[in-house]
């Protein structure tokens, strides 16, 4: 007997490999900006060279279940002046009456930078800044807006996200980690501007705590931050999920502010099929949904397909866990 995958959802796209899906309402539709999967030809690394993404396409879609509207190319990586190579997953903002899209691209010494464009729509296109945002460092910006209209922006990603890379302050271009009965290597936060184009004060840790409040610890592979870092707030108290990379888990921790620190409570998305697991959490029209990816149109890691499903909280505050695929006879 044969074993087939059953998936809970379908995907989005399916004339482009998307990923990373960063979805936000704006101007009352869902609008999607997630990375633009190729097939670059090269070969499969850990420090994820296999990912070499050149540009940026925005979909939106009027409800969940309706029709996607792809938006076309927004922002390319030759029109990034500063930029090298590898246009990972970014996340997008209104403030101002103007829309920023948040973009990670590693500079021309192979060193990954936050990067920002602007638009006077979420559907683009998106103009670049001529430098990347001042000591931004590392990979996957997510940038929350609290109720009382303060931005911030989480950052961070090990392995080829360069995180490790920066635990003196400054690069350097070795991999240190901490030993795994140390506290792990922790995603970043930091206060934005009023413009939304830098940073007010340096990157600091965001802290993920155990049920104990100590800090998750390195070796703790199915609970410590890994990368793909995303707030959203339900009743009053701020979640902050996040992939833990190697285990494929999505996790989350709640906490009473938007810094943290942020105690663990579980997993909102068990593994999909291939070795990333990326994802954001948005309201639209009275339901919670999550958005995420997996390979089921091409098997293969670097090229994937976003979905969406409805998301439940529970009535504790907990969210109830996702399994998107399932082993069918």
């Amino acid at each position: 007997m044969t074993s087939t995958k059953k998936y809970l959802s379908e995907p989005l796209v399916t004339d482009n490999f998307t990923a990373d899906p960063s979805a936000h309402v704006f101007e009352g539709k869902i609008y999607i900006y997630p990375s633009h999967d190729i097939d670059a030809g090269v070969p499969e690394k850990d420090d994820g060279s296999h990912f070499d993404m050149r540009d940026y396409h925005v979909y939106s879609m009027d409800s969940v279940g309706g029709p996607v509207t792809d938006h076309g190319v927004v922002l390319d990586i030759k029109d990034i002046p500063w930029a090298g190579r590898q246009l990972w997953a970014p996340d997008a903002a209104h403030k101002n009456g103007k829309y920023y899209l948040y973009f990670p691209v590693k500079d021309k010494e192979d060193v990954f930078r936050i990067g920002v464009a602007t638009s006077n729509s979420p559907a683009g296109p998106f103009k670049p800044e001529p430098e990347p945002i001042a000591n931004s460092y590392s990979i996957d910006p997510a940038v929350f807006t609290d109720t009382d209209g303060t931005s911030y922006m989480y950052l961070g990603g090990i392995w080829g996200g360069q995180l490790q890379r920066w635990s003196t302050g400054t690069y350097q271009a070795e991999d240190k980690y901490p030993a795994d009965d140390q506290p792990a290597l922790m995603p970043k936060v930091a206060r934005m501007s009023a413009d939304m184009l830098s940073f007010e004060g340096p990157l600091k840790d965001v802290q993920l705590l155990d049920e104990n409040g100590k800090p998750l610890l390195s070796g703790d592979n199915e609970r410590r931050f890994f990368e793909a870092a995303w707030v959203h707030k339900y009743n009053g108290k701020y979640y902050f999920s996040y992939s833990t990379g190697d285990t494929h888990n999505i996790a989350y921790a709640i906490g009473d502010s938007p810094v943290g620190p942020f105690t663990y409570k579980g997993v909102i998305l068990n593994p999909v099929e291939g070795w990333t697991n990326h994802h954001s959490v948005v309201e639209h029209n009275g339901k919670w949904y999550l958005f995420y990816h997996d390979t089921q149109r091409s098997g293969k890691t670097h090229l994937r397909n976003i979905k969406v499903t409805e998301l439940q909280h529970n009535p504790d505050g907990t969210i109830q866990t996702i399994t998107a695929q399932t082993e069918g006879a």
